[in-house]
């Protein structure tokens, strides 16, 4: 089986969509399936590239908004679509843009089976723009992605129930599987280390700094916890709204709410997991997201989040308590909830070993074999 999966750019540092494509292109192949990318270049001319390689796209005036968010387009080069159609026997879609358009309709008139992986919400595009939660933007684009992509699908992977249930609402004509993403966990189940709340007491954020992620709740809350004087802020990311989050940091520093100046930074794997085992909490701010496997990937160290629960977020999905839960948006109720773990170290260190433990369920492989039995079912006319 010989499965092409499209993205307009599965390089991109910092951009979960792009690390999934790229970890599930990877995966199929150690499990036999023969997987290909066809994807714009690796802005990297060092790095991997593509096995059908498409040329960037540049948005004039748009073009530095996009980058900023960690996202590029490809130019739509006929012929080297058509080569990748050529060679597939599956064609998956990691997304629903315009490149995804025109692959779409080559594909169908070779008759080749269409799959696709819901990643984002209409919310996602439309945050980026600076538009609210709520507007008439949001039904548009989920319209025009189904009849683009979603609609010629005969099978969707959906990343969580939430996600199932929101193509359900607008009702996508696909089969619909709920298939994480999936971690690659350690052979050997993860010991928890017991962390106490000692000074500073270190609490982690993980994920680009957008608008959609909402980082500035966490900055909020520390106007409301008893303990923000001993806490330590790491971000770790970058993105478009990072000199806003530096200038709210600075902030809370010269108004003497916070002793610990926030750091701001990128960190690769090795380094994240390595944070996640020091620190005490990890918390999860964003109002939109898909799966959120940051959350999961700090929690399989065995660190303890606390998540805002919403409609459009299926990271709170993964909380095992409702101490590991606040209303989205709400830094006040966020402050309480840090300060509760802060105050029962002994509860946070017993959650914590839960917390690893469970994040097994996620185990990479299990989800690169329902993937397989997916594709199978796509091409059984």
């Amino acid at each position: 089986m010989k499965v092409l999966f499209v993205c307009n750019n599965a390089y991109i540092i910092g951009n979960g969509l792009c690390a999934s494509a790229r970890n599930t292109v990877r995966k199929l192949r150690e499990h036999g399936v023969d997987a290909r990318l066809l994807s714009g270049k690796n802005p990297d001319p060092n790095g991997p590239q593509p096995d059908f390689a498409l040329d960037q796209f540049k948005f004039p005036f748009f073009e530095p908004i996009i980058r900023a968010n960690g996202f590029s387009y490809a130019k739509i080069q006929r012929d080297v679509i058509a080569k990748a159609l050529d060679w597939a026997d599956v064609v998956h879609f990691e997304e629903a843009f315009p490149l995804e358009s025109v692959v779409r309709k080559m594909a169908l008139e070779q008759g080749k089976a269409c799959t696709a992986t819901y990643h984002l919400y209409p919310h996602n595009i439309t945050a980026n723009l600076g538009m609210g939660k709520n507007n008439p933007l949001n039904k548009w684009i989920i319209n025009w992605t189904k009849s683009i992509v979603y609609n010629h699908c005969s099978d969707i992977q959906c990343p969580t129930a939430e996600v199932a249930r929101y193509l359900r609402e607008n009702k996508i004509g696909a089969r619909l599987h709920v298939i994480s993403n999936g971690l690659q966990l350690p052979e050997e189940p993860v010991k928890a280390q017991e962390v106490l709340p000692d000074d500073p007491i270190d609490i982690l954020c993980i994920g680009r700094l957008a608008r959609e992620k909402s980082q500035e709740t966490l900055l909020e809350a520390m106007r409301h916890s008893r303990y923000a004087s001993r806490i330590q802020l790491r971000f770790a990311g970058h993105g478009a709204k990072e000199k806003a989050y530096k200038k709210m940091a600075r902030r809370l520093i010269d108004q003497g709410i916070l002793r610990y100046e926030p750091t701001f930074g990128f960190y690769s794997g090795p380094e994240l997991r390595e944070l996640s085992r020091k620190c005490y909490l990890y918390i999860h701010c964003a109002w939109v997201e898909v799966e959120g496997l940051s959350c999961l990937e700090a929690t399989r160290e065995g660190l303890v989040p606390v998540i805002g629960e919403g409609s459009l977020v299926g990271t709170s999905g993964f909380a095992l308590c409702p101490e590991s839960l606040y209303p989205l948006g709400d830094s006040k109720a966020l402050a309480e909830r840090i300060d509760w773990w802060i105050e029962h170290p002994e509860e946070r260190n017993k959650m914590a070993q839960a917390y690893a433990d469970a994040a097994r369920n996620y185990d990479i492989d299990k989800s690169i074999d329902a993937l397989v039995a997916m594709f199978e079912q796509s091409l059984q006319k």
